[in-house]
């Protein structure tokens, strides 16, 4: 017991300030050194993060780059056989993807190279980049447009080897190889959109079906993007606003197959302050097109989220992990082949990472504008509301956001609409054509167990 007297002689006091300083001594060096190498001097971004100065950047880098890595691994995302397109913007996230899978693709070809038999080969990698500069008026973008084009050159062939081919899609190819009437379609069809969160929506809808549509012309079997934690939050409260909780657990899984070529999300489990905290450490260059401001939905959410980020550093992954407790549809897993073409090692590694979703979500029908997966009361709601194939086949946001309130002009604003979305339309009018046939003879029908006792 150390006493309070300053002539006192005794040891205990002496021991007491001994081991004091000797715990401020070992506290000073815990925060001069990286938690988790112990050894090397830890990186200060000044961002405000709550793990700021906490890891060299080695093992910064290694934290984030191994969650891209366990995301492709246990999800079955990339595997020897495939041919990805990275979806590349010229943002932070897809700067960060692209050089992910470039390493990913290197370090393939060194084992395949190194390895006696060669029975895994190296999967290929395609980049594509969209131009939307014909969904803004003539001035805005044209001139930026052309100078993001040269960097994005220059930034993809700066990647090799191996090698890999550039798409620079036009937003408007989605509506024919004419350039100049699909410019003038798309114009009049954002024109007839009076809500702005829905013509923002509309353009992401189109810019997914342009790099849909390049994929799968030019034999890509999967779709890297490269949306984020904090991407997905936002997307999370903005689908909770319009309406659209019911598609929402097939929007934020690791893997969307319910597209022609499945779309996978290596980096769902980053937040945005990793990746731009990379992109300075590893001096990636990004590129940000100067659009006009933006008064929707979707802006307001993405403030509103970034406040919340800014008073709890783990808003964003709570936000992210509770969403993902709703469950999965059957299409949020990549589906296993047979096809003798693909090397069996390559099958055996896909059924092993494949996930097993029990109980998971069906749907037979999908809104030919959005792609979400319909429940039966949207079916049956645009049913009675409208005659219309369009609008009984539509989502209840896109018909709020998107389609034009006047009835008459619906007729109109379909055949503005590109020809894969007018097909989306029909096939479910067919699907709903079945499903009443169904229906009303269900009490005729011989069910599987009746029918074998029959026989």
């Amino acid at each position: 017991m150390a006493c309070n007297s300053s002539g006192c002689e005794s040891g205990s006091c002496g021991r007491d300030k001994e081991n004091g300083s000797k715990v401020e001594e070992v506290t000073a060096k815990e925060e001069t050194v990286c938690v988790k190498c112990k050894y090397n001097e830890p990186m200060k971004f000044g961002d405000g993060g709550s793990d700021d100065g906490r890891f060299c950047p080695e093992c910064f880098r290694s934290n984030v780059y191994g969650k891209f890595r366990l995301a492709v691994t246990s999800h079955a995302m990339i595997t020897p056989s495939d041919n990805v397109l990275v979806a590349f913007s010229g943002g932070s996230s897809s700067r960060v993807v692209l050089q992910f899978v470039h390493e990913l693709q290197t370090k393939a070809l060194k084992n395949y190279e190194a390895s006696r038999d060669r029975s895994l080969p190296v999967f290929g990698v395609g980049v594509a980049f969209v131009d939307e500069s014909a969904a803004y008026p003539p001035p805005a973008l044209s001139s930026e447009m052309e100078d993001a084009v040269a960097w994005v050159r220059s930034t993809v062939l700066s990647l090799s080897p191996p090698e890999k081919d550039l798409h620079v899609v036009p937003i408007e190819s989605v509506f024919g190889s004419e350039s100049v009437e699909a410019r003038d379609r798309l114009a009049k069809l954002l024109d007839s959109v009076g809500d702005e969160t829905g013509k923002e929506d509309l353009l992401l809808h189109l810019k997914m079906l342009s790099l849909q549509k390049v994929a799968s012309e030019n034999g890509y079997n999967r779709l890297v993007v490269g949306s984020c934690t904090s991407r997905l939050a936002s997307h999370v409260l903005t689908a909770t606003v319009k309406g659209r909780g019911y598609s929402l657990s097939a929007d934020i899984q690791h893997v969307d197959a319910r597209w022609k070529v499945p779309i996978v999300l290596p980096l769902r489990d980053c937040v945005w302050q990793e990746i731009t905290r990379l992109c300075h450490l590893d001096g990636l260059k990004t590129v940000e097109l100067a659009r006009h401001p933006q008064s929707g939905i979707n802006d307001l959410v993405s403030s509103f989220v970034a406040l919340l980020q800014e008073e709890n550093p783990s808003r964003e992954c709570t936000i992210v992990r509770t969403a993902a407790k709703l469950t999965p549809f059957y299409f949020n897993k990549i589906p296993e082949t047979d096809d003798s073409c693909v090397p069996m090692a390559t099958q055996r590694r896909l059924k092993k990472f494949n996930l097993k979703y029990d109980g998971s979500m069906t749907t037979e029908a999908f809104c030919p504008i959005c792609n979400g997966p319909l429940n039966g009361s949207d079916s049956s709601e645009g049913c009675h509301e409208s005659n219309n194939a369009l609008y009984a086949a539509c989502c209840s946001s896109c018909r709020f956001q998107i389609l034009p309130q006047d009835r008459s002009s619906l007729e109109h604003f379909g055949s503005l609409l590109p020809h894969h979305m007018i097909s989306q339309s029909k096939h479910h009018q067919k699907v709903d054509s079945q499903t009443y046939l169904r229906e009303k003879i269900k009490d005729c029908l011989l069910l599987d167990d009746e029918e074998t006792g029959a026989v």
